[in-house]
């Protein structure tokens, strides 16, 4: 992947705009399984992480990230900023992680 910079802020400090190049954006649509949902339902009795559903969620967040990146780099975009993520839910059982932000050229 090529060096390309990613903040949730406005600016880059020390760096100017030069571009906007557009709305960058990354998503991944996951589903639950009955592994995972009986495991969850005997964490709810005892209480503590579902660390299959951190791990999940994690490599949902790590799969939109990347794909944002990409389509950024397509673009050949310096920098991505304003970087968000969000999730919704698609269906019972399925949700979707999306990371966007705003692709630029800087100097």
């Amino acid at each position: 992947m090529a060096d390309i910079i990613v903040t949730n802020g406005e600016e880059i400090p020390g760096k100017k705009i030069i571009k906007i190049l557009g709305l960058v954006k990354g998503s991944t649509v996951r589903s639950r399984n009955i592994g995972r949902d009986i495991g969850a339902m005997f964490k709810n009795i005892v209480g503590g992480e579902v660390k299959t559903y951190t791990e999940m969620t994690k490599n949902s967040r790590d799969e939109a990230y990347n794909r944002m990146v990409n389509e950024a780099v397509d673009l050949k975009a310096d920098a991505i900023i304003n970087v968000r993520f969000t999730t919704s839910m698609v269906m019972a059982g399925a949700s979707e992680m999306l990371a966007y932000g705003t692709a630029i050229k800087i100097s």
